[in-house]
């Protein structure tokens, strides 16, 4: 039986501190069997992850964190036992990368006419992938010395509404959930937080399949709102840590916030039944 499941958590190859093996290496101190990997529109970590898992005992499930928007508001949608060959899916990822490299160059193009010497190379330095996010044109900013810290960086030029904020690329909550279904997947809302209920009575009839109920951002009141959601609504309630590391002192999340055992072996079993449908 699996001793706790953490299903969100972030590597490397997007806007986590640790490659696969140092994440892996660090959730193995905390209890955790079961870690899906949720990096942002990429799941160029989890072939060897996956192979790095059986070492050390820790079952990886292939998933995903899509960026969507439903008009100012992001929604963050996360896929779980996705085929990561399917083809179609992996032709929406190729689309991901290359608009998350044309906003990045968009952001640099603004610094360097705010005055800031900085290139796409070194940014480029910092992603394991070009899936390229914020986190990583703020380490290229502290690294040359233009900001002193990552908050700073965020504060002061790549935060929202900030000199050189540039919105990256989206899709529809609805179209997220369809990619990552289509792929054979389990589609759950991340970290929903304080959802009008105009919004979640929008993703139900979008076919979402879960919300994340357990997450560090969540106050005890959200857990048990969303609790209600899952059980009326018969849908998936999912908790993990959402752990990044670095920067982040989110280690201690790892562990405490996790998905129930009956949760996830019905999400196992639905994906499975999924499969063999579209076979």
């Amino acid at each position: 039986m699996p001793s706790k499941i953490d299903l969100h958590s972030h590597t490397k190859f997007s806007d986590g501190y640790f490659t696969p093996q140092e994440l892996l290496e660090k959730v193995s101190e905390k209890d955790i069997s079961v870690l899906a990997i949720t990096d942002h529109d990429t799941v160029d970590a989890i072939p060897s992850a996956i192979a790095l898992g059986k070492n050390l005992g820790i079952t990886i499930v292939p998933g995903i964190e899509l960026s969507s928007q439903d008009g100012e508001r992001d929604l963050h949608i996360l896929g779980y036992f996705i085929d990561i060959a399917d083809e179609k899916f992996t032709k929406y990822l190729t689309l991901f990368k290359s608009e998350r490299i044309k906003r990045a160059e968009r952001i640099i193009t603004k610094l360097n006419n705010l005055g800031y010497s900085i290139t796409i190379e070194d940014v480029l330095a910092f992603s394991e992938t070009s899936v390229v996010g914020r986190p990583h044109i703020a380490d290229a900013l502290v690294k040359l010395g233009i900001v002193k810290s990552f908050y700073e960086a965020f504060q002061k030029l790549l935060g929202n509404n900030s000199p050189a904020y540039e919105k990256k690329y989206y899709v529809s909550p609805a179209n997220a959930i369809k990619i990552i279904q289509d792929a054979g997947g389990i589609a759950v809302i991340a970290h929903p937080g304080a959802l009008p209920e105009e919004t979640i009575r929008e993703l139900i009839k979008a076919n979402i399949d879960g919300f994340e109920i357990y997450h560090p951002s969540h106050s005890a009141q959200q857990m048990k709102y969303y609790e209600g959601i899952t059980t009326n609504y018969f849908l998936y309630g999912t908790g993990g840590s959402d752990f990044h590391g670095g920067t982040r002192s989110d280690v201690n999340n790892v562990g405490r916030f996790y998905t129930p055992l009956g949760t996830f072996e019905s999400m196992k079993r639905k994906s499975l039944e999924k499969r063999m449908v579209n076979c």
